[in-house]
């Protein structure tokens, strides 16, 4: 071998470190410690199926059946050979679904526009502006953090009911609904934690070329942080969607109802049968959003989680 070939042998790769389990690579090379991971791996599995999938499996098919097997036998599905695919016109027509449906994406959506608006805008002037009273802002918001929703719930219908300065009430609009919605303190704490992580070198060099404060947030905060955005607004329509208690109080009349609302009531009115088509179609939408969008809910649960613990 020549020196020039030992001179172009490239080196020897690192070993790779190893990983530290429970159980050993002796351990698993037994015959019953395999077979015990794998039947334990596969009862798990089954058991996170049944429990993730089960009820909305029993959903689906009590949305179809007749009332009298549904209480004959919960659990005993077309006893009687039955299937009545009209309960689902029923429930949308005389239920009203469609309508309830369509009150809450709008609920949903002011919800999110205004989120959105209040977290970016209140994130962007403690993290890039950093005024003087940027610590105390920071931490008027952070404190709320330590309030529980129960306990502002009545001073909150009182504002609502009678905003401060102009005197006018807001119970039975959406914007009761959608304001509240805005001044949420975790989402402005997940979005100041992302813009830190913007080089501080790009705000600076967009003063030198004469940007302002609008600018900055235009052109460059709004455009790098798209993805904790899409994260904050999937979260927000998530909580809008089954917040029942808060509409419940603001919005009296039947009309400007939620679904999640709307569906206790539907239960004093119609038959059993109605009533499980009605929840089936009111889980179809939430659950086709999640399936679209897993990667984002995923990404935002483990915001979630990284910035409570």
């Amino acid at each position: 071998m020549s020196l020039l070939s030992l001179g172009r042998r490239r080196p020897a790769a690192a070993p790779e470190p190893l990983t530290r389990t429970n159980i050993s690579d002796a351990d698993r090379s037994r015959p019953s410690v395999r077979i015990s991971l794998g039947v334990g791996h596969v009862l798990v599995l089954a058991a996170l199926i049944i429990a993730g999938l089960g009820p909305i499996a029993w959903l689906a098919l009590a949305a179809v059946s007749p009332t009298q097997d549904l209480i004959r036998g919960p659990f005993s599905f077309f006893s009687s050979g039955v299937v009545q695919w009209e309960n689902l016109g029923i429930a949308w027509e005389r239920g009203r679904i469609g309508h309830y449906l369509t009150n809450t994406a709008i609920l949903a959506a002011g919800s999110v526009v205004t989120t959105l608006l209040v977290s970016t805008t209140a994130a962007f002037v403690i993290t890039v502006l950093r005024p003087r009273w940027g610590k105390v802002l920071s931490g008027a918001i952070l404190a709320t953090l330590f309030i529980p929703g129960i306990v502002s719930l009545v001073p909150l219908y009182l504002t609502v009911r009678e905003l401060p300065v102009l005197g006018i009430s807001l119970i039975d609009t959406w914007w009761a609904v959608w304001l509240p919605a805005g001044a949420t303190a975790f989402n402005v704490l997940i979005i100041s934690r992302f813009l830190e992580a913007i080089p501080a070198d790009l705000y600076e060099a967009a003063r030198i070329d004469g940007a302002g404060p609008l600018r900055i947030l235009w052109s460059i905060v709004l455009p790098l942080a798209r993805p904790i955005l899409g994260v904050v607004g999937l979260l927000t329509v998530v909580a809008s969607w089954k917040d029942y208690l808060w509409p419940l109080l603001v919005l009296p009349t039947p009309d400007n109802q939620p679904v999640s609302v709307a569906l206790p009531r539907l239960a004093d009115q119609t038959e059993l049968s109605v009533q499980m088509a009605a929840l089936f179609l009111s889980l179809v939408i939430p659950v086709a959003l999640f399936l679209v969008f897993q990667r984002q809910f995923l990404r935002g649960a483990s915001m979630a989680g990284g910035v409570k613990g």
